[in-house]
């Protein structure tokens, strides 16, 4: 087996913010239904998984929640090391910490960052969020600093559509345009598990969100792009397949030191591969229990749930099927 293109690396699972759809909190998930929010990878571990990262040939690593990766203190470090052995670095992050030794590792050392927003003023920022009035303010702020650094590292935001601001999408990605954010990704809230049920959800709002978002394209120039992914979640959910061709090159690392099938699986036990806690993630990757685990995952039986891979699933089980005896008849 080879090495995985792609990990995910979730090295904490404390956050400093209480979203209210996040899948590790929010009750109608049942997505990290085992995570302990104590759980943090050892500094020692961190390291060892870098050194096996960068000896195996992986191409990048993505930081991510679980909790908010830059409150991991020692991830300035990790992001140096893995980007000086070659391992592209990039993080998903609410933005909060991005300052001071974070902000100059990122900047010197990452592909990309994107933060994840729900807000678009200091009020409904702080109700979606349970954080500090202010706290808003402060994010554009830490995003203001950012790029205006010497870097190359791409800010990107997630801005996450639901009922209460599906009103304010063209708002939003007219202040980011200000901002100077290279992209903002549109993305539909996930508050339950049935594809049926969280259609519902959006039904009533998905015209004027179609509305906004075509609007919101009106402003892309050369410098700053307007993502429509929200389109996508009614397809997301049921799958008629019974192998995840994913799993060989994106694979995820939690904060309980287990590795995990992929995001949406992250923190429960149809997506626990195994674990590393005694053992290094090289060894256990070319594994038997590995092996068997990654073939012995059904996905039209245990992952009809939202799944971020599916689109890749369908692309590269086409190609997979394709009879190589045909394929330069292009």
């Amino acid at each position: 087996m080879a090495a995985p293109v792609h990990i995910r690396i979730k090295p904490m699972n404390h956050c400093n913010h209480n979203c209210w759809y996040c899948a590790y909190r929010y009750d109608n998930l049942h997505l990290g239904s085992d995570i302990d929010l104590t759980d943090q990878l050892p500094r020692d571990k961190i390291f060892e998984i870098a050194d096996d990262v960068i000896d195996m040939g992986v191409k990048a690593v993505t930081f991510s929640g679980g909790g908010e990766p830059l409150l991991y203190k020692p991830l300035p470090e990790v992001l140096e090391k893995l980007s000086k052995g070659g391992v592209r670095v990039a993080s998903l992050s609410n933005g909060s910490n991005l300052k001071g030794k974070n902000a100059d590792a990122f900047a010197e050392y990452a592909t990309w960052i994107r933060i994840s927003v729900d807000g678009w003023n200091d009020e409904s920022y702080t109700d979606a969020r349970g954080v500090k009035d202010g706290a808003f303010s402060q994010l554009i702020e830490n995003m203001t600093d950012f790029l205006e650094r010497d870097t190359e590292c791409v800010l990107g935001i997630s801005f996450i559509i639901g009922e209460k601001n599906h009103k304010h999408v063209l708002e939003f990605c007219k202040l980011m345009k200000k901002v100077g954010v290279n992209h903002v990704k549109l993305t539909g809230v996930v508050v339950e598990n049935n594809g049926e049920d969280n259609n519902s959800y959006h039904n009533p709002i998905s015209d004027e969100v179609t509305r906004q978002i075509k609007a919101a394209q009106e402003l892309q120039t050369e410098n700053f792009t307007v993502l429509d992914h929200y389109h996508e979640l009614p397809d997301l959910f049921a799958k008629r397949y019974t192998f995840c061709p994913s799993l060989q090159f994106l694979t995820v690392i939690g904060a309980d030191a287990n590795v995990y099938s992929c995001h949406d699986k992250a923190y429960t036990a149809t997506g626990k591969l195994g674990s590393i806690k005694d053992q290094s993630f090289k060894n256990f990757w070319y594994s038997e229990e590995n092996q068997s685990a990654i073939y012995g995952l059904n996905p039209a039986k245990v992952c009809n749930h939202h799944c971020t891979s599916h689109h890749k699933n369908l692309a590269l089980l086409d190609i997979i099927k394709t009879d190589m005896n045909h394929a330069a008849f292009v």
